[in-house]
């Protein structure tokens, strides 16, 4: 079988060690690329790369230039990996298509996580939009939830959140990362809003509600 191939950006030689390390023992083949313009020249060259994971301060292109010359042409899942962590530059990676964006220092484990779950839904994008979990079916094309033979009326900031939640089974997500993805920034209130729109997706869910797990004092995590 062949494994997916991941392109990693990166201007420091030990950064791209470490992750290629995390990859490989994941079954993934990696490439690598020093700067960005040999990033963008790769990606190019190579049609069946399916993910790159992306530094932002490089040399001779930085990663938000390489994320608009790619972004032009394709739609391949980008994670932005950058110490940079002020909002405004969050903002600028989501804007420019940046699929994930983690702060450094990080856990490689975590990263992992990250790179198979956006895969999972570059995936889900391509099959007919289709999601599950358990008895759980999402139609993200159609917007519409089935628990078993039962379809349930969600509003669509629910499906929405349902989804976000599917695409990210067994990882603990932050009610700031769930209001970013989700909301997609134009949301400026309270970020408990979160809590009520749990609330209220748990009860339409029935006994499926419990696949959402609160995480005491950070957010949610859905595990099934």
């Amino acid at each position: 079988m062949e494994k997916t191939k991941i392109l990693v950006v990166d201007d420091e030689s030990r950064m791209r060690k470490l992750v290629k390390d995390f990859l490989i023992r994941n079954n993934y083949e990696v490439l690598e690329a020093e700067d960005g313009a040999q990033a963008v020249d790769m990606f190019f060259e190579d049609q069946s790369i399916a993910l790159i994971i992306l530094d932002v301060m490089m040399p001779k292109m930085d990663g938000w230039q390489v994320c608009r010359e790619i972004r032009a042409y394709s739609k391949v899942p980008i994670i932005m990996l950058t110490a940079k962590t002020t909002e405004q530059d969050e903002l600028l990676g989501f804007q420019l298509g940046v699929d994930e964006y983690i702060s450094k220092p990080f856990s490689p484990k975590i990263l992992v996580a990250r790179v198979e779950a956006v895969l999972r839904r570059s995936k889900g994008v391509s099959s007919d939009n289709i999601l599950s979990a358990g008895d759980i079916t999402i139609d993200k094309a159609a917007h519409i939830v089935t628990i078993g033979e039962k379809q349930v009326e969600l509003s669509y900031k629910e499906f929405e959140l349902l989804a976000y939640f599917v695409e990210n089974q067994g990882i603990a997500l932050s009610r700031e990362v769930i209001l970013n993805h989700v909301w997609n920034y134009d949301y400026f209130g309270d970020a408990r809003t979160i809590d009520t729109h749990v609330k209220k997706l748990r009860s339409k869910m029935g006994p499926q509600g419990e696949y959402i797990k609160t995480i005491w004092g950070m957010g949610y995590k859905f595990e099934c």
